[in-house]
């Protein structure tokens, strides 16, 4: 698409200055204020996670610790550990100098709560290949000028069953501040997401539910993402519900693909995305407030427009069975599409409304015309009932003859009078 965007860039630079994106630094709380805990008391909080045993607790008092090694729980079961406040128990990994994660979790029904981790040189908080995880009241970030030298992932899940976050605070990660990626059963909810690149990420899984939680200021809010080549293909079944998503326009701070090896996707998200489906299946969006996000308040997306070969063993680029309802959209006076990224180049220029127009709704219409020959029929089940849709902003692409030969449509009318059944059911960790 770059040479017919670029052709007209121009008509949109001139109101660049109204879409200008922000660049949140804010802290939840000061914990520079805390006590410095000292080196034995350091040391019994590293031995403890050695040394806990099934079954156990793991009392971590309030104050400041500087660690300089990671915090590893392997192989267990039923574990808590537990602080005495996200704004009183700090474990700071600012000095340490080898490592990825601060925190790790192996293991089965463990429970982290009550506390901060902040600093750490790769992700936060992560737990791998366990079944049964609860992070509650986990407060995450990194207190660096720098944003890209911060750590991937905030609060990390990855290939675990039934994972709940609960009343959790990410910020400031140069990727996904919250991300669940290839697991099943997944409760995200209640939680802050803001200034990171993405807030919150369901990539690749399975039966999840993300509801009652805020993103706001980050590039963009919640990412629902299938991507090839992973050990877990094609995730489906994902509802988000009941969120606030607001002013996801910060800057894109994530590393490039092929710039180090923590380069991915993401860093094509355009600030000012609310929600992004791309590659996504079985996926329901309704009763979410999507405000004042500057590029487009939900993108439905297949993986052909990252531009990345889009083949790999049982997985499909396509995004399909979505349905998008009950949703309220605000759109911001005197705000503009990000020109940064070549999605937010695409939205500004080739929008069906004019030039440099923020939209609540983008499709980017590609479609298998191995179902149809048309999009017509709606043949990847794209359903939108959104009240008063004739008054939203709602633009579908036509991309399927490359760059020199983009067009732009409102017909919502194709994606009108359908509804597709998204199941999940997270009834056995709802009460965890």
């Amino acid at each position: 698409m770059r040479k017919s965007i670029q052709a007209v860039l121009g008509v949109v630079l001139a109101s660049a200055i109204f879409s200008c994106g922000t660049s949140t630094t804010e802290q939840t709380f000061d914990s520079s204020k805390l006590s410095k805990m000292s080196r034995e008391e350091v040391e019994k909080v590293v031995e403890a996670f050695i040394m806990a045993e099934d079954s156990s607790t793991i009392e971590i008092p309030g104050g400041f610790f500087e660690l300089n090694t990671q915090l590893i729980l392997d192989n267990k079961k039923s574990v808590r550990i537990k602080g005495a406040g996200m704004d009183k128990t700090v474990l700071s990994f600012r000095n340490l100098k080898s490592g990825g994660e601060g925190v790790k979790i192996v293991g089965n029904n463990i429970t982290v709560e009550d506390l901060s981790i902040e600093d750490a040189p790769g992700d936060g908080l992560k737990a791998q290949h366990s079944d049964g995880v609860t992070f509650r009241k986990v407060n995450v970030t990194w207190t660096n000028g720098d944003k890209s030298k911060n750590g991937t992932y905030a609060i990390y899940p990855v290939q675990c069953k039934n994972v709940v976050i609960d009343q959790c605070i990410a910020s400031h990660s140069k990727d996904a501040g919250i991300y669940v990626g290839q697991s099943e059963n997944i409760i995200v909810k209640n939680s802050l997401a803001f200034g990171n690149v993405a807030g919150i990420e369901i990539e690749n899984s399975d039966n999840a539910e993300v509801f009652g939680n805020t993103a706001r200021d980050n590039s963009g809010g919640i990412l629902v993402f299938n991507l090839p080549g992973l050990p877990k293909s094609d995730g489906k079944g994902t509802k988000i519900y009941d969120n606030d998503i607001l002013n996801n326009n910060h800057e894109n701070f994530a590393t490039p693909i092929g710039e180090g090896p923590n380069g991915n996707t993401v860093t094509m998200i355009p600030p000012g995305s609310g929600i992004i489906l791309l590659a996504a299946k079985e996926v329901e969006i309704f009763n979410n407030r999507i405000h004042n996000n500057k590029t487009t308040g939900v993108a439905i997306a297949s993986y052909q427009v990252t531009g990345f070969p889009a083949e790999a063993p049982n997985w499909s680029p396509y995004t399909t069975d979505v349905y998008v309802h009950d949703n309220a959209y605000e759109r911001k006076a005197l705000s503009m599409p990000d020109l940064t990224r070549e999605l937010g180049q695409l939205v500004s220029v080739h929008n069906a409304y004019g030039p440099a127009k923020t939209q609540d709704i983008i499709y980017d219409g590609i479609w298998d015309k191995a179902i149809s020959e048309t999009i017509d029929s709606n043949p990847m089940r794209v359903c939108i009932q959104e009240a008063g849709i004739e008054n939203l902003h709602f633009t579908r692409f036509y991309l399927m003859e490359g760059e020199d030969n983009i067009e732009s449509f409102k017909d919502y009318q194709h994606f009108q009078n359908c509804k597709i059944n998204v199941a999940t059911d997270v009834s056995a960790i709802a009460a965890l």
